[in-house]
C-alpha cells in the first residue's frame, strides 16, 4: 500500500519513498501550474486546496531523496510561484534541494555561506536556522552543529523538534548529562510523548555505562522510571518494553552483588517491583515477536531491526536461565 503524500515523511523507508516519488509524473501532470485566484478560473480548471503545497512539499523531499531532480525542481517551481523566493519555508526547501545537489564539499561551504547570509539579515528564521544545524551535523562538523542550534534555542525556546536534535548531537559527543537537560526539555513542551520517554530512558543507560558507580546507579534508576512510563503512555511499545528488560536486568545484577539499595538524594526501587517489571517486559517482548512472527494483521508495523534486537534479547536471556 503506497503511504500517503499528506503525511510526515520522517519515518519512510527507502522503498516508500521510492513509492511516492513515483507518483510525481501523475500529481504534476493533474494539477496546473499556476492556480488562478479568479473565482471564474475555477470553473475551467481544478481548484487551490491548502493540501496540494503539503503534497507538492512532500513530493520534493520523495524525489529528492530517490534522486529525481527534475521531478522536485518543479515541484519547487510550483511552490515559489505560490508563496514567493522570499517565504522562509520556501528558502528552506530551496537549500535542501541545492544541499542534494551538491556534488561536493565546497559546493556545500557556499550554502552555508548563503544560509549565513540569510541569518544575518534576519538571525529569527527558524527554518534555515535549521537548515544551517543540519548541514553541519551531516558534514561531521557537530560542535559547530550544537552552536547552531543553541543560538537557534535561545530566542526559540520552544522548538521540540530543536531540543530533541540538540540532544542527538549532545549523544554523538558524550555529552549524556547536556543530552538529559535537552530531552527534558522536549517532555516539557510534549509530556506524553511515549517515544521521547524512552529515548531519555536510553540515554540515561548510556550515561551510566561511562559514569561512575554511584551516579552509574542514580541513571539506571531514572532509565528504568523512564521506560515504566513509557509504556503506561503506549501499551505494546516494543522500544520501551525492551529498555525496561534492560534497565531492569541491571538492577537486579547490581542487588544480587550487595550494591546499596539507597543513595543519597533517590531510593532504589524494591527488589521485588524490579523483578515484576523484568518479567512483565519479557512476557511483553515475548508476545509481540510471536504475534509479528505469526503474520497477525494488527501486529506488523514494528521495525524489522527491532523485531530482531528484541529476538536475540529474549534468546539470550534463555540462555542464561537455562544455565
Amino acid at each position: 500500500m503506497t503511504p500517503s503524500l499528506l503525511r510526515p515523511q520522517l519515518h519512510l523507508s527507502n522503498a516508500e519513498s521510492l513509492q511516492l516519488a513515483q507518483l510525481a509524473p501523475e500529481v504534476l501532470k493533474s494539477n496546473p501550474k499556476v492556480f488562478s485566484a479568479s473565482p471564474l478560473g475555477a470553473m475551467f480548471s481544478a481548484s487551490e486546496t491548502g493540501d496540494i503545497w503539503t503534497i507538492y512539499e512532500n513530493l520534493l523531499l520523495a524525489c529528492l531523496r530517490t534522486g529525481d531532480d527534475k521531478a522536485a525542481l518543479e515541484c519547487l517551481e510550483r511552490i515559489v510561484i505560490r508563496f514567493g523566493p522570499n517565504d522562509e519555508r520556501v528558502m528552506a526547501l530551496d537549500g535542501l534541494t541545492r544541499e542534494a545537489k551538491a556534488l561536493n564539499n565546497s559546493e556545500l561551504e557556499k550554502i552555508i555561506n548563503d544560509y549565513n547570509a540569510i541569518l544575518k539579515e534576519n538571525d529569527a528564521n527558524v527554518p534555515i536556522a535549521k537548515r544551517k544545524a543540519a548541514l553541519l551535523r551531516s558534514m561531521g562538523r557537530i560542535p559547530e552543529s550544537i552552536n547552531a542550534l543553541t543560538t537557534l534555542l535561545e530566542f526559540n525556546t520552544t522548538d521540540g523538534e530543536a531540543w530533541a536534535e540538540l540532544a542527538d548531537l549532545y549523544v554523538d559527543e558524550g555529552l549524556y548529562a547536556q543530552a538529559v537537560y535537552a530531552l527534558e526539555e522536549v517532555l516539557v513542551l510534549q509530556p506524553n510523548s511515549w517515544i521521547t520517554q524512552a529515548r531519555l530512558g536510553e540515554v540515561c543507560l548510556m550515561a551510566a555505562s561511562a559514569s561512575t558507580e554511584g551516579s552509574e546507579l542514580h541513571n539506571v534508576v531514572e532509565a528504568l522510571k523512564r521506560f515504566s512510563r513509557s509504556i503506561e503512555l503506549c501499551d505494546d511499545f516494543l522500544r520501551g518494553y525492551y529498555g525496561l528488560k534492560l534497565a531492569s536486568d541491571k538492577l537486579l545484577e547490581g542487588a544480587n552483588k550487595g550494591k546499596r539499595q539507597q543513595e543519597e538524594g533517590f531510593l532504589v526501587p524494591d527488589t521485588n517491583l524490579v523483578q515484576n517489571l523484568n518479567q512483565l517486559a519479557m512476557t511483553k517482548l515475548s508476545e509481540i515477536v510471536r504475534r509479528y512472527g505469526s503474520q497477525e494483521k494488527l501486529w506488523q508495523g514494528y521495525d524489522v531491526d527491532e523485531i530482531a534486537a528484541a529476538r536475540q534479547l529474549l534468546s539470550r536471556t534463555s540462555t542464561q536461565v537455562i544455565r
